[in-house]
């Protein structure tokens, strides 16, 4: 069974640091590519970031460019979202997604409030 755990959440201010991690089970990890999905109260889900399976290739959206940073270790099956000078637009529900055998996977979700 394929199992993603987001933790890392948490409340911080504007311009504060967080690093989100997601571990991965169930599933062979360092095969599939992993992505963060994030979504604000009131609205629909926003791609944020995603990274090829053996983390070479990063992908990001225009949005947080330039202040997250997507990244995995395959030897712990895990996956991180380092993210600095927060906004509060920033401020959602985040998760770890990943699609294994044509089925879409993500976990419960990690908040993230970005509030003065």
């Amino acid at each position: 069974e394929v199992q993603l755990v987001e933790s890392g959440g948490g409340l911080v201010h504007p311009g504060g640091s967080l690093r989100l991690s997601c571990a991965a089970s169930g599933f062979t990890f360092g095969s599939y590519d992993m992505s963060w999905v994030r979504q604000a109260p009131g609205k629909g889900p926003e791609w944020v970031s995603g990274i090829n399976s053996e983390g070479v290739s990063t992908y990001t959206a225009d949005s947080v460019k330039g202040r997250f940073t997507i990244s995995r270790d395959n030897a712990k099956n895990t996956l991180y979202l380092q993210m600095n000078s927060l906004k509060p637009e920033d401020t959602a529900v985040y998760y770890c997604a990943t699609r294994v055998r044509r089925s879409d996977y993500r976990g419960q979700g990690t908040q993230v409030t970005v509030s003065s």
